[in-house]
């Protein structure tokens, strides 16, 4: 299987790099990881709702440019399915055995994910109904990819 990461922002801060280094060669046995960065927006201080909205569709259409032909596209988002781990995992084999090869996860950047990138997503995932910063969003998310392929494994790392 293949698996795309896109995230908006880069991330900087040696811890995150370091962890996503890490599960980044975890995965390696189980699936082909790409790690996508797209640029952010500043948001000015005190923004408007209407500039908010212009700078998630400034950074939606960066998204949009980068997704996968042909990837089954997941977006990150609050109003999302929530799964427990053993749920995400059954959830990711029922992907691969309904022919999904390729899936793009996609995180967005402090302001959320574009309407047009939520109307291009194929699925609707959520961690928490509460807000984390995008760069250990990406941690996350990789680390319960990882632990997915674990459990659907029989390995013991899950527990």
């Amino acid at each position: 299987m293949r698996i795309t990461v896109i995230g908006v922002g880069k991330v900087k801060e040696r811890y995150f790099t370091g962890a996503i280094e890490e599960y980044g060669k975890r995965l390696g046995r189980f699936c082909r990881l790409e790690i996508v960065e797209v640029a952010d927006e500043k948001t000015p201080e005190g923004a408007s709702e209407a500039q908010k909205v212009q700078i998630r569709e400034k950074e939606g259409e960066r998204i949009l440019k980068k997704l996968p032909a042909g990837a089954y596209v997941v977006a990150l988002a609050i109003d999302g399915k929530m799964f427990n781990s053993e749920e995400l995992s059954e959830q990711m084999e029922r992907w691969k055995v309904g022919g999904i090869s390729h899936a793009a996860f996609v995180i967005g950047g402090s302001l959320g994910l574009s309407e047009e990138v939520l109307s291009r997503a194929d699925f609707r995932l959520s961690f928490s109904r509460m807000t984390f910063p995008h760069q250990l969003m990406r941690v996350i998310l990789l680390e319960q990819i990882y632990r997915s392929f674990m459990i659907q494994s029989g390995a013991p790392y899950h527990k």
